[in-house]
């Protein structure tokens, strides 16, 4: 392997290691804002139950008609968090794809390293084997 591939795949192999590394911190981005959506769906549900109608309330129409109106808002912001949470999903996935294919293509960027050491190391070999032998004279005593 020449010296100018060497570097040459040495550049593009640290190339594909940033790249790497902003994809996972992409995907890392990606899943606490599922987390986040998630959190907010989980809560949005715990106050549309303390919401709801109980049997043990006092019946006043205008307790009932704030109820209704906090339960539509509620659902509103419930059926929006559910919207929020399956794009959060999809961008889970966009960047789970992503950090696979960064991955691939790193991998390959190591293998043509390893393939071009192997090659350097073959043919040094193949060098030596050519290299002619050394004849000696060999004296006995007499």
């Amino acid at each position: 392997m020449s010296k100018g591939q060497k570097q040459k795949l040495d550049r593009l192999l640290r190339v594909r290691t940033l790249q790497l590394n902003l994809v996972r911190a992409g995907e890392a981005a990606a899943n606490a804002k599922l987390d986040r959506e998630t959190a907010l769906q989980t809560r949005i549900r715990k106050l549309a139950d303390n919401v709801a109608p109980r049997v043990d309330d006092g019946g006043f129409a205008s307790n009932l008609a704030s109820a209704a109106y906090y339960r539509d808002r509620l659902h509103a912001s419930a059926v929006a968090a559910d919207a929020r949470r399956a794009m959060a999903e999809a961008g889970v996935e966009r960047a789970r794809a992503a950090t696979r294919e960064a991955r691939r293509d790193q991998s390959a960027i190591e293998k043509l390293i390893d393939r071009a050491k192997a090659q350097a190391a073959l043919k040094e070999l193949r060098a030596m084997e050519d290299v002619p032998g050394f004849k000696r004279n060999r004296h006995d005593p007499c």
